[in-house]
Formats: structure tokens, C-alpha cells, sequence
């Protein structure tokens, strides 16, 4: 009697979201059948100079982009589909689920992008059942979150049932009126639920998210209070806020103008597919609102976070060209900084009350409201769904830990849930779960350049150049071991203790000992013709130039040693223009070394 062939596993990837705030992506596969749930970018720290954007390292799925069926959106903030353009770069997706705002949005982003034609975009209502691959047939169910048509999933695989969350909270009296289907999750419950991947940003907070509707009052009294012009700054992607913004506009008798590409944006296709209501005549261009009387203005604009390039950072800067502060302005921030974001929104605040401008900000303003359920919408979600085994997802560390042990206190046993990391491999069957492996994880930095993409090595010598300046040192060498010409040297960024000319002189002196001291090593004379190892003498130079900057600046700034070498078949005009546009850099810490060796 023949055995039989054991039923292969689901395997649950996430491969962002996790051990941090952003860049919401995950994977489920079956056999050889890939799902992608959501992708996801994070937004750059301050030390990743000259970085756009932070995605996951997606080269599990560059790997086995054959096994891929599709994707979807669970809603449209950039945390969940900011990377569909850059991914579409390097695999195509067959097809996109996802609500009609999310797919809008993204549409215009893939449309930019130049990707566009490497999927297909189709939207989904609520309780739509798809199919995608022979492995999985997902519902999508209306949940209420900071950003309209966001949708909770029960998917259904041959393992079992599981429902992923998306973002959520548990709004009874949502700003559009669509409230959260727990009816259906209830019934999902009734049936059975193998897994729960359930948000955990808020799992550390007690009690209930309060709804949206509850900033009304708080940001009523900020608009009746406001003696000159209003500047509201919030996420551009919170539909829910810039209604009740725009509702108060209507209220208070003020013009609006909005400024920041993705306000505008957003706004445009929230009001064309019927999430915004107003009236035209509310909105003004930029240019027409400054000629109306202060009390009658008010300006919508991206930066919330600090973001360096956003409206309301560049006017705090006095970058902006369109908009100055002035005293009588006042300005809300209608949003709480995320984690890691807090010094770069004091920052801008700061700036901004230097101006004139009266500021409103902070939780006891009540002008925010999270779009993350708390511990008891976490408990409502546990107790419908009655998961098997549960696992927690979007947050960081102590929030999952913290996301367990609510889930424990409902009676889902230790043994039936897990705490992953990015990477991590979950084997998901109708009795078990566990990891059981580790794909590649870590993260990809997005530029402007036309590759986009920063590797490590770069972004480590861009760190260092912000950190430590930079050392050039140009020079010419003949056979003879000896110094053609006085070296050039260059000093940008460092600081010393030292005048410029000064450790100019060191770096000179230097060069002329060691060539003294070590140049008969590298440069020998074999029946009568000169042999030189070049790149042993620049090595020597690296070295012995490196011991001294570090001994006198207590730093490790980028050095950069060009040779002109002797080669008699390159005439002295070609030598200067290759040591001036040929440089190869050498890092401090000598992390890398390269030779730079130019004819002459």
C-alpha cells in the first residue's frame, strides 16, 4: 500500500511591515502559485543621503516571478502600494485587485513610471469574491480605516481559511458612511478560521480608536479661532480628514487652495469618484487665493512628517515660492508624527513659529485620531474571526509581542501563534504553524538617478562624505621613483584643528617619504628597462596618507589618490584631462580599494 503524498504547506513571506512602520508587503505560496499582498515603501531616514524612497528587498520574488498570479491592494496609502511602479521594473504582475481609490491612485503611478503595460488594474467591491491561480480565492470585505475603500481579506486556500486585516480600525460612525462589514468577518468565524494576520500598530494602546468624526469639533474650534489665514497640513492620502477640512471650510466661509503634488492629487480623484463632495467654486488656484482678505484663506498642504521636499517643510524653510508665512497665519497639523519622523516635525514647527506663525499641534489638541484599531478593536477582530492559530503583522517588535499577548488573553494558545521578522519563511497547514525558513530580506533605497536604485557600498561613502569630507590628492610619479610635479591636494567638509595650508604640507610631506622611503620596491629596472607595480605605490600612499589624517583629525574622511604615471604614447594634454575626469574614490575605512592609475 502506497503512502500518500503529504499536502504541501502555505507559505506566508512577509517580506516588509514587520519590526517596523511601513513598506507593507507580503507574499503567500502555495505549491507554485505566488500571491502578493500589498507593496509597500517606507520613507528615508536622515542618514540615507540623497535616498527617495525605501523599499524591501524583493529578490525572493525577482527569483520565482514565474510562480506569480497576481497581487493586491488592501487600500491606497503609499505603504501598501507605493512600490507596484518600481517592482513592475524588474517582473510583471498578470493582474492588481484592489479597491477603486487605491486603483486610481496607482494607475496614474504606473502610468509615470512607464510600467503600466506589465499588469492589468481591476477594482473590486465589497463581499467580491476573486480567484487568482488555481490556490486562491479571496473576499474582500469593507472595513473602516484613515483613507476611503479599505478592505480586510478572507482568503481561501487549500490549507484553510485566512483572514489578513489590512489596516483597520473600528469606526461606528464613519466620515462616508460605509461602516466596517463585521458581520461577514462573523460569519467567516461561524465556518472556521485556520490564521489571523492581524495590523499591531496600536496593540501598546488600551481602549477603542476613537472615530474619525471625533476631530470635527477640535479642528471646528481651530478654524473659528483663526484670525488670518489657515494652513491645515495633514496626510494627503486621509480622505476621511480632508472631508471634514473642507466641509469646515464651507462652514467657515474660506476659499481653499491646496498645495503639494499628492494633495492635489488625491483630492482630484477622491471628488471624481464621489469620496469628496464640495462644490467647485470652494477651490482656488494658488496664484488667485493670495489677492483674497487673510480671514478668507485656507491653504491644504502635504508635510505632516517633516518630509523634506513637502509643502509645509519648504515654507517653513521659506523655500516655497507660492506661500510666506506672515504673522496672523496660523497653521494645524492635523496628524501625529510617526515613529522615527518626530525630530524633523519639531524641526519644522520650530521654523515656523520663528515666522510669526501661531502652531497647532500635539495629542491633547485632539486634531488627529489614528487609523489603527487599539487593544479593543484588536480583541473585537480576535473574537469574530475565533483564528486557530494567529499571527501578528504590521509593526514593530513590541507591538506584535505586545499583539500576542492580547490574543493570549483571549484563549489563542502560545504554541498557535508566531512573532516573524522580514523574511521569515511561515509554514502554514491545517495543524501547525511554524518557521521554517528565511528568504532574503533588507531593504532597497530609490533615487532620482536613472537606475533608482542607491546600492550599500554608495550609500556607506555618501554617509561618510556627510560625516567626514573628502581628501583628493593628485600627483605624478616619474621612473625614478621621484615626485614630476608638487602634489595638488583638495580638502572639502573636513575639520581639523589645522589651517588648511598646514595639513595640506602634512599630506605633501607624506607623499614625498614614503616615495623616498618604499618607491625602489615597486619600481625596479630589468635589462635596462623600468618595471613599475603602480598600483603598489598608490597603495603605499592610500595607507600611509589614511595613518596620518586619522591621527591628526581623529576621522576617517574619503581620500581619493590620483597617480599620473609615465607612459610615453599618451601626450601631457590627455594626462590633465583624465586626472581631472577619471577620479576613483577610496574610503576611509577601506572598505573598498581601487586603483587609479592615469597615463602619461
Amino acid at each position: 500500500m502506497s503512502k500518500k503524498t503529504a499536502q504541501p504547506a502555505l507559505k506566508i513571506i512577509p517580506l516588509g511591515g514587520l519590526h517596523e512602520i511601513g513598506k507593507n508587503t507580503c507574499v503567500f505560496e502555495y505549491d507554485d502559485e505566488i500571491l502578493l499582498l500589498d507593496a509597500g515603501l517606507a520613507f528615508p531616514t536622515d542618514s540615507m543621503h540623497g535616498v527617495n524612497i525605501v523599499l524591501p528587498d524583493m529578490t525572493y520574488l525577482r527569483e520565482n516571478r514565474h510562480k506569480i498570479k497576481g497581487a493586491i491592494a488592501t487600500h491606497g496609502h503609499e505603504d501598501h502600494i507605493g512600490g507596484f511602479a518600481h517592482h513592475l521594473k524588474q517582473f510583471d504582475i498578470p493582474i492588481i485587485y484592489g479597491p477603486r481609490l487605491a486603483l486610481s491612485l496607482l494607475a496614474d503611478k504606473l502610468e509615470e513610471a512607464g510600467v503600466s503595460k506589465r499588469t492589468k488594474l481591476k477594482t473590486v467591491a465589497p463581499r467580491e469574491v476573486v480567484r487568482i491561480g488555481k490556490s486562491f480565492s479571496i473576499e474582500f470585505i469593507r472595513n473602516t480605516h484613515s483613507i476611503a475603500d479599505s478592505f480586510t481579506l478572507a482568503i481561501t486556500t487549500p490549507v484553510g481559511v485566512v483572514i489578513f486585516t489590512g489596516d483597520f480600525k473600528v469606526d461606528h460612525t464613519p466620515v462616508d458612511g460605509e461602516y466596517f462589514d463585521l458581520h461577514r468577518l462573523a460569519q467567516y468565524g461561524e465556518k472556521g478560521v485556520l490564521c489571523l494576520l492581524s495590523d499591531s500598530t496600536n496593540s501598546e494602546v488600551p481602549g477603542f480608536t476613537p472615530s474619525e468624526r471625533s476631530v470635527y469639533p477640535s479642528l471646528d474650534r481651530a478654524f473659528s479661532q483663526a484670525p488670518g489665514r489657515l494652513i491645515v497640513t495633514t496626510f494627503a492620502s486621509s480622505v476621511h480628514r480632508l472631508n471634514l477640512v473642507l466641509e469646515l471650510a464651507q462652514k467657515h466661509d474660506r476659499y481653499v487652495s491646496a498645495v503639494g503634488r499628492s494633495m492635489l492629487n488625491v483630492i482630484a480623484h477622491a471628488r471624481n469618484l464621489g469620496y469628496i463632495k464640495c462644490p467647485d467654486a470652494l477651490f482656488k488656484p494658488i496664484h488667485e487665493i493670495r489677492q483674497l482678505p487673510d480671514e478668507k484663506v485656507l491653504i491644504l498642504c502635504t508635510g505632516s512628517q517633516g518630509e523634506h521636499m513637502a509643502a509645509v517643510s519648504r515654507i517653513a524653510r521659506k523655500e516655497h515660492r507660492q506661500v510666506q508665512i506672515k504673522p496672523g497665519d496660523t497653521v494645524v497639523f492635523s496628524a501625529n508624527p510617526i515613529p522615527g519622523n518626530t525630530i524633523s516635525v519639531v524641526n519644522t514647527i520650530d521654523a515656523l513659529m520663528k515666522q510669526g506663525a501661531t502652531v497647532l499641534y500635539g495629542r491633547q489638541q485632539g486634531l488627529h485620531v489614528s487609523g489603527h484599531g487599539c487593544q479593543e478593536d484588536q480583541k473585537l477582530m480576535l473574537s469574530l474571526t475565533r483564528p486557530k492559530f494567529f499571527m501578528p503583522v504590521h509593526g514593530e517588535h513590541r507591538m506584535l509581542v505586545q499583539h500576542c499577548k492580547t490574543a493570549q488573553s483571549l484563549g489563542i494558545s502560545p504554541s498557535n501563534m508566531v512573532v516573524v521578522d522580514n523574511g521569515d519563511v511561515v509554514e502554514l497547514t491545517q495543524n501547525s504553524i511554524r518557521i521554517a525558513d528565511r528568504v532574503p530580506s533588507g531593504i532597497e533605497l530609490v533615487d532620482s538617478s536613472r537606475t533608482g536604485m542607491v546600492p550599500d557600498a554608495i550609500l556607506k561613502e555618501r554617509q561618510q562624505l556627510a560625516e567626514d569630507g573628502v581628501v583628493t590628492v593628485a600627483t605624478a610619479i616619474g621612473w625614478d621613483g621621484k615626485l614630476t610635479s608638487h602634489p595638488e591636494v583638495h580638502i572639502r567638509g573636513v575639520v581639523s584643528t589645522l589651517e588648511n595650508a598646514q595639513l595640506k604640507q602634512r599630506i605633501v610631506d607624506v607623499v614625498e617619504r614614503t616615495l623616498n622611503d618604499r618607491a625602489s620596491e615597486f619600481i625596479k629596472v630589468y635589462d635596462g628597462k623600468p618595471e613599475a607595480d603602480w598600483v603598489g605605490v598608490q597603495t603605499q600612499l592610500e595607507v600611509q596618507i589614511q595613518r596620518m589624517l586619522r591621527r591628526e583629525l581623529q576621522s576617517n574622511p574619503m581620500l581619493v589618490v590620483l597617480l599620473q604615471t609615465p607612459m610615453a604614447s599618451v601626450s601631457p594634454s590627455k594626462v590633465k584631462e583624465k586626472v581631472t575626469e577619471s577620479p576613483v574614490p577610496v574610503t576611509g575605512r577601506r572598505r573598498q580599494r581601487a586603483s587609479a592609475r592615469v597615463a602619461s
